[in-house]
């Protein structure tokens, strides 16, 4: 809020947070960062956002992954292979439809498959 005083702009501030909208960044240089990947693996993980530079220019940075990024390997090759287009997404899925579910076990289904052939 801004207030005019003897000609002079008085700013006042209601209601201000102290400085948490900013988060602590580190940096690291390549040569330790080989040296310690795990550790600044582990601060990635836990949120914190680690730039990594080579000769005093940041070029790349580590942090935690982005919000609605699947938690397990296969969903990230998943959705990198949509984004490269060597899959596609189906376009909808219809309304009360079941989950998609194995309808037995692999071992289960291979034994009727040999079964059902050793009859021929």
């Amino acid at each position: 809020m801004v207030k005019e005083e003897k000609g002079q702009f008085a700013w006042r501030l209601y209601k201000v947070a102290s400085g948490s909208y900013l988060h602590p960044v580190r940096s690291v240089g390549l040569k330790i960062l080989k040296n310690k990947l795990s550790e600044y693996v582990r601060l990635a993980a836990a949120g914190e956002t680690i730039l990594v530079t080579d000769r005093d220019r940041v070029v790349a940075e580590l942090g935690p992954p982005r919000e609605g990024r699947g938690a397990r390997l296969a969903d990230a090759q998943l959705a990198d292979a949509v984004r490269k287009g060597w899959l596609t997404p189906p376009l909808m899925v219809a309304e009360g439809a079941p989950p998609y579910e194995p309808v037995a076990p692999l071992s289960e289904i291979l034994a009727e498959l040999e079964e059902d052939r050793g009859d021929r």
